[in-house]
């Protein structure tokens, strides 16, 4: 028996081990290290398809994380509208943001994997994209070019028929 990370109980957790939340690569471009939104995290549970046999009807396994975004104090604003723009298809119309995990056959493991997927989103959404710079092409590059136009036209004027002036 271990503590469990998430439930805050006693319980035979050997599904979670390969689920380290600090392991998680979670560093965003000049934040730090990313916030861990467990605690802010609602569940829900509903009956799932797919494995688990004779249980299927009877075990709900499916787990579904909703994370509001504009009640997190883990984030600032500048934070939480980016991560709106950028996960706006994921975010309902309450301005919650839903994840769902039916691939395993416990509810336990359902549910880290929720959480691992939420945070690897929001990791995603948070990263700032470096702005372009303009360049312009330098002098010797310009000159490049216009030689190798000059030579293609020499190349297809040889091509054409010799004009007679007669």
């Amino acid at each position: 028996m271990q503590k469990c990370a998430i439930f805050c109980s006693y319980r035979n957790i050997n599904l979670i081990k390969r689920f380290i939340p600090h392991k998680l690569p979670s560093f965003i471009v000049n934040f730090g290290p990313m916030p861990d939104i467990i605690n802010e995290i609602k569940f829900k549970t509903a009956r799932s398809g797919g494995k688990g046999g004779q249980n299927v009807n009877k075990v709900e396994t499916m787990v579904e994380g909703y994370w509001d975004v504009q009640a997190s104090l883990l984030f600032t604003i500048e934070e939480k509208q980016r991560i709106v723009a950028k996960l706006s298809n994921k975010i309902n119309a309450e301005g919650l943001l839903l994840v769902k995990s039916q691939e395993e056959r416990t509810q336990l493991a359902n549910k880290t994997t929720v959480v691992k997927k939420m945070n690897l989103l929001l990791q995603k959404a948070l990263i700032l994209q470096k702005k372009r710079k303009a360049t312009k092409p330098s002098k010797a590059s310009k000159l490049k070019r216009l030689e190798s136009k000059k030579k293609n036209s020499a190349i297809k004027q040889f091509r054409q028929k010799p004009v007679s002036d007669v």
